[in-house]
């Protein structure tokens, strides 16, 4: 077993479920946050099969099950009169088929059980990693209270906005996808009179789409408003967004679409960023993990999955090494990751222009695609199928 000494920087879902792969490691694993309390908005999260079966095999199956909900498939409809364009199998196909379940979940139901399956003396809250340094030995974590860290492995799971990219590889330029996502939460009571079942849905209309999906065991219905913007200059998650301005996005869309929107008492406003991928992760013993190094436009549903999978691919390249390894290690590691992120990355950069195409020959394309879905997609096997803890398995997503 590995008694490297690892620091994750970041306890969203990326580095919590990074800390649980690398104690199964063996490593001795203490995770860093920079709020006293982490805590996720009022948000939804899609988890499929490649990322579930990691999370059952770190021992979470039964606490995952108690907050999720299985949607039964995906559907695709048309924004105007709600026509269905598309249906693909979930629920139990996709299980019977990888071996583990799509789910969906509030994101603080999510990361409420990857904390408390860390035993509390390894996340630490109230510390802010303001700079990362390589020594000759070890890998040195800096915080603004003036405290220091070395370890053997220096892990940035600090999200869009890493400190630890930032320091390893200088300030980036983000680029502004035209995009803007509003999001929320409707108690599902409020909406008992559309007889919504629990599927995924996305409705898909000149210049934006609308998806939603129950979370939280079925108590709320989450929302994704995405449309098109002009220009936008702040990249956040917490943003309030004004409800009367959502639906003014989605005039003339179908009214079951309104009737979500005037179920919700508040919701929040998301302008969406695109980036390149990054050519490398790692310098010497530090590296970055998740939304720090391949952060998505949420067009295939695989953020957090491909952060879960970083973690687990990063545990297995540091299992039953000695600390003069790492470097070598780190090197596996994103050769590993690196081509299959950046597909996603770029497929969910795709998905930005078909998903809103206006009425036209393209559209008509696109729904005739669409209308000969039917069961469980052929698309979907390299992503649901994949274990990111075979390093002998495919890396690329195609």
């Amino acid at each position: 077993m590995s008694s490297l000494k690892v620091t994750v920087v970041g306890a969203g879902i990326g580095g919590t479920a990074a800390a649980l792969a690398l104690l199964q490691a063996g490593c001795d694993v203490h995770v860093y946050e920079q709020v006293a309390n982490k805590t996720e908005v009022g948000a939804g999260i899609q988890l499929s099969p490649n990322a579930t079966r990691l999370l059952h095999r770190y021992g979470l199956a039964d606490a995952l099950r108690r907050v999720a909900v299985k949607p039964s498939h995906v559907e695709i409809r048309r924004w105007d009169d709600g026509r269905f364009l598309g249906r693909e199998e979930l629920g139990d196909a996709v299980e019977d088929a990888y071996g583990a379940p799509y789910y969906h979940f509030h994101r603080a139901d999510l990361l409420s059980i990857l904390t408390a399956a860390l035993p509390p003396e390894r996340i630490h809250g109230g510390r802010r990693c303001v700079e990362v340094v390589q020594t000759k030995a070890a890998a040195r974590t800096i915080f603004d209270d003036g405290s220091v860290i070395d370890s053997d492995v220096a892990v940035g799971a600090d999200g869009i906005h890493s400190v630890v990219r930032k320091v390893l590889f200088g300030d980036e330029r983000p680029r502004f996808s035209g995009n803007v996502a509003y999001r929320g939460l409707a108690p599902a009571d409020r909406l008992a009179h559309l007889n919504l079942a629990h599927v995924a849905t996305n409705w898909m209309g000149p210049g934006g789409h609308f998806v939603h999906y129950f979370v939280s065991g079925g108590r709320f219905l989450n929302f994704v408003a995405v449309s098109e913007q002009g220009s936008w200059d702040r990249e956040s998650w917490n943003d309030r967004g004004n409800v009367e301005d959502a639906k003014q996005c989605y005039a003339g869309w179908h009214p079951q679409i309104h009737d979500i929107l005037g179920a919700v008492d508040e919701t929040y406003k998301w302008g969406l960023f695109d980036r390149t991928p990054l050519s490398s992760w790692s310098v010497g013993r530090i590296t970055l993990l998740g939304d720090a190094c391949h952060p998505m436009l949420p067009y295939m549903a695989q953020g957090a999955a491909h952060s879960i999978e970083d973690g687990a691919t990063l545990a297995v390249c540091l299992t039953g090494i000695a600390p003069s390894e790492v470097e070598r290690a780190l090197v596996t590691y994103e050769t590993w990751r690196k081509p299959r992120t950046a597909a996603i990355q770029l497929a969910a950069r795709g998905n930005a222009t078909t998903f809103h195409f206006a009425d036209g020959i393209e559209q008509q394309k696109r729904d005739a695609q669409m209308q000969a879905w039917a069961g469980l997609s052929p698309r979907r096997a390299a992503i649901f199928g994949f274990d990111a803890e075979q390093l002998q398995a495919a890396a690329s997503f195609s």
